[in-house]
């Protein structure tokens, strides 16, 4: 906790300095081994003796450098520096799932994206879901980024996505009947991937048919559509561009699967009449969102990463095969975006102050007793695209240092913290122990993980009302000695605390409290 509070200290620090350089401001931020004259000097103080070393240095090597190179430019280039450093301008900020999703990504992203321009989704597709609520009229996402509630910014849907045309239109039909104006703010990658409704037939059959074996899919046909893409032999949105091109791969795609399998019956002329009919519409959509992007960061205009489902549901790093079909993680901002890692800056990891998960597969704290009913009921743990029931838990440690291990979370946003409200205790899973030994990571095989014993932390717990509190002073002490033994126990700062269901019940304890 020290180190990053020392980073998150010097830099509010540096912020305060230069913004009043003309005078005599304090460099206050000091490292252990510093002396006391380090101690006393301003930023001038640095300034001049680097600009002296500097002239030295020249002046060694014979440099054309002058005179006029003055303390005044130096001056101005650390607070330009300094200054674009903590500002919102021409950087990518990600807010991304840190558990098995549902932690309330949402409400983070409707806040934040007020400040942003551009906002984008950039995998899975409508799988996804979270609901906003403003002036008492909910809003249902699964493919619009949320940002598109901020007039000002214009929405990005990636090409990591994989979208079903329908329900993008359905949802920005909903949007036009709550009197929000989308026209000229939403765009689509020409190189996104197509769900169509076969796919979602054939996630159905094949969850069917895995029987007690099932996944726990939504059946929005996702994975099916993203092995059309691996396949090789999915269409994407820019196919529409060219109609007798999208007409033989439809036709193409349509037959694979209805070989594939037996019974499925695909009405091709309806489809293609149905498709035609939209092409217009989806074409004002459709652009090279990769070269949008791009643009937009030269331009020096803040991009917001809406992430969708979390990090225990990755492909690759999730409880595989109890996972979604994409990259949920950090790594799908490059893919899913094309955006290089550099431009990316703050990564905000959202996790509820215990665990759910939706679906089948392994949960570790899991809990069936009167606690787990107490969490779904206060928490109103019910999911946002299928209303299915979600599972109820701990907080689990072990999980979530290796979501920070994967994402490298430089801030934390803790959800629902006032669900634990009235809980006379409260348990942290703080680690897994396998056959006796203790698990550095979260272990890859399904079997193993089933078979870890959990080890647990007991905090106490509070019985006060905190859906008031604006500060995290306000909070009650013990509720304040569980979020501090948290970041202590994941080693990164939460930043934000949500404390009530609505819009604005968050704490926000600042900048300083984000190590991007």
């Amino acid at each position: 906790m020290v180190g990053y509070t020392r980073i998150a200290f010097q830099r509010m620090a540096a912020g305060a300095a230069v913004a009043t350089m003309g005078g005599s401001a304090a460099w206050t931020a000091s490292s252990p081994t510093q002396s006391e004259s380090d101690k006393n000097k301003t930023v001038l103080n640095y300034l001049s003796e680097i600009h002296t070393k500097i002239s030295n240095v020249e002046a060694t090597l014979g440099t054309n450098a002058g005179p006029e190179t003055n303390i005044g430019t130096l001056k101005q280039a650390a607070a330009k520096e300094l200054s674009g450093s903590s500002s919102k301008q021409g950087g990518i900020d990600v807010v991304l799932g840190s558990q098995w999703g549902d932690e309330g990504k949402g409400k983070l992203v409707d806040i934040l994206s007020q400040e942003y321009d551009v906002c984008a989704r950039v995998a899975g597709g409508s799988n996804a879901g979270h609901t906003i609520v403003v002036d008492g009229v909910k809003y249902k996402f699964h493919l619009l980024p949320s940002g598109i509630l901020n007039r000002d910014a214009t929405c990005i849907v990636g090409n990591g996505v994989v979208v079903h045309l329908p329900s993008f239109l359905s949802e920005l039909k909903s949007l036009e009947a709550s009197g929000v104006e989308h026209k000229g703010r939403v765009f689509l990658s020409d190189r996104a991937h197509i769900v169509f409704d076969f796919h979602q037939a054939v996630d159905g059959t094949n969850e069917k048919t895995l029987g007690r074996n099932k996944i726990g899919t939504t059946k929005k046909g996702i994975g099916p559509a993203y092995a059309s893409k691996i396949s090789r032999n999915g269409i994407r949105i820019g196919d529409l561009q060219n109609w007798s091109y999208f007409e033989q791969r439809f036709k193409a795609l349509a037959e694979h699967h209805m070989t594939a399998y037996p019974g499925l019956e695909i009405d091709i002329e309806e489809q293609l009449a149905y498709y035609k009919s939209i092409r217009p519409q989806i074409q004002e959509m459709t652009t090279d969102t990769i070269l949008f992007t791009n643009q937009k960061f030269r331009e020096g205009k803040s991009i917001l990463v809406e992430g969708a489902n979390a990090t225990m549901l990755d492909i690759d790093f999730g409880t595989y095969p109890f996972v979604t079909s994409s990259n949920p993680s950090i790594g799908s901002v490059l893919t899913g975006l094309g955006v290089s890692p550099r431009k990316v800056r703050g990564i905000y990891g959202t996790v509820k102050a215990y665990c759910t998960r939706v679906g089948e597969g392994p949960f570790p704290t899991e809990l069936f007793d009167d606690i787990g009913q107490h969490l779904t009921t206060v928490g109103a743990e019910y999911g946002t695209t299928t209303g299915r029931t979600r599972r109820c838990g701990w907080l689990d440690i072990a999980q979530m240092k290796y979501s920070v291990l994967v994402n490298g979370f430089t801030s934390i946003n803790l959800t629902k913290l006032d669900v634990l409200t009235g809980l006379k205790e409260l348990k942290i899973g703080k680690a897994y122990v396998h056959e006796g030994r203790y698990l550095d990571s979260m272990p890859a095989c399904l079997k193993t993980l089933s078979e870890c014993h959990v080890e647990y932390e007991v905090l106490p717990g509070w019985t006060e009302d905190i859906s008031k509190c604006k500060t995290f002073e306000e909070l009650p002490l013990n509720a304040q000695r569980y979020v501090l033994r948290v970041q202590e126990l994941l080693d990164v700062p939460i930043r934000w605390i949500g404390v009530g269901p609505n819009r604005l019940d968050q704490i926000d304890r600042g900048e300083g409290w984000d190590l991007a």
